[in-house]
């Protein structure tokens, strides 16, 4: 399969902060049923959550399962300051998760070894693996936290864990774009181990997601570069770098990319597992 090679790539990075009184209240923010927008003015100090036993950390929780929305994933923007962390960071022992830096240097022990991701670091982190993590660093760390339930399936090994960069790995463009579109993919898509995929999407300027998907993943897309006009279901609507879009399972979606340079967006999406069948059942 083709590859390209990548420009030098950037990643937005939350401060928080907090408006003067002299400031407009009209915004980007919006809430719908079927999509929402956060954008990045709207991660200020006052947002944050405390987490139970991290220390010297905040976060912004920008997703969590919601009835009749998104219901498959939590994403959170971590920000640790020197010597914080903690060493029990995950309370539920049935979920999995994927850690990306996007500023900082984050220092995450797992077996007895420790790993060391810096910005573009990417972590894969299976239910019950036992990890922790602490920034070792003169300077705050902010990452983002994906958090999912597993969805085990009998006669599969649930995955294991991994470590890696985005720089090291070269998107794979989408047939017939000629690298305009082109996806950086963590996890071999025919693993059907991982029920979510976290990958990152980089469109040229100019270049169009040229009809409207419309499918059963849900998403988490965090705008790490650049600025682009989106669709979402019937509106759309102008983004950029720091800003977040929620979606809910068959959202119809597309996108034209601005300028100057790239557009690129950190994807969550729910994957490899059949729909879940409610109601109630009959005995045979």
């Amino acid at each position: 399969m083709d590859t390209i090679k990548m420009p030098e790539r950037t990643y937005y990075a939350p401060h928080g902060g907090h408006p003067g009184q002299g400031e407009l209240l009209t915004g980007r923010a919006v809430f719908t049923e079927a999509y929402a927008v956060i954008p990045k003015g709207v991660m200020q100090d006052i947002v944050t959550s405390a987490l139970p036993l991290w220390d010297k950390t905040r976060a912004w929780i920008i997703a969590r399962p919601l009835s009749g929305f998104a219901e498959t994933f939590s994403q959170y923007i971590v920000e640790v300051e020197p010597g914080g962390g903690s060493d029990r960071p995950e309370p539920d022992p049935e979920a999995e998760g994927v850690l990306f830096v996007v500023e900082g240097e984050l220092t995450v022990s797992l077996a007895g070894k420790q790993h060391v991701l810096r910005p573009g670091g990417f972590a894969f982190l299976p239910p019950s693996s036992g990890w922790t993590v602490r920034n070792t660093s003169c300077e705050a760390v902010r990452f983002h936290w994906v958090r999912k339930a597993y969805e085990a399936v009998d006669g599969l090994d649930t995955p294991e864990a991994f470590f890696t960069n985005e720089q090291q790995i070269a998107p794979t463009p989408m047939p017939g774009t000629e690298g305009r579109w082109a996806t950086t993919r963590f996890v071999d898509p025919a693993d059907l181990r991982h029920d979510m995929h976290v990958t990152i999407v980089t469109l040229q300027p100019g270049a169009v997601i040229p009809f409207a998907e419309t499918h059963v993943m849900e998403h988490g897309l965090y705008v790490l570069e650049g600025k682009a006009v989106y669709r979402l279901n019937q509106d759309w609507v102008e983004v950029e770098a720091g800003d977040f879009m929620w979606l809910r399972a068959f959202c119809p979606q597309a996108c034209y990319a601005g300028g100057p340079g790239n557009f690129r967006y950190l994807l969550y999406k729910d994957v490899n597992r059949h729909a879940k069948l409610g109601g109630t059942r009959r005995a045979p």
